[in-house]
């Protein structure tokens, strides 16, 4: 059985991969302001993959937002019981 990882692990890697997306649509703004992208692409191909930078950029912003708290179980997992407990 695998060991699950906290979720402040977690919650590290998204923000990796949100600076990742967030390098990678710098590139292409980077890359339009210059014109350098007429060097390595058509318009089509560049507009492409600069929507999908932004995109992405702008989903990992949405992931990795989110707080700890805020985060729903997993399918299958059960739900914490978060009830106060009385002594019996």
């Amino acid at each position: 059985m695998s060991a699950r990882l906290p979720a402040h692990a977690l919650d590290a890697v998204a923000q990796k991969w949100r600076a990742l997306a967030e390098r990678r649509r710098a590139h292409f703004l980077d890359l339009y302001d210059s014109g350098r992208w007429r060097r390595y692409y058509d318009e089509e191909q560049f507009l492409y993959r600069m929507r999908e930078a932004i995109g992405l950029a702008e989903r990992w912003a949405e992931i990795a937002s989110r707080s700890v708290g805020e985060l729903a179980p997993a399918e299958g997992e059960p739900v914490p019981d978060t009830s106060p407990r009385t002594a019996a």
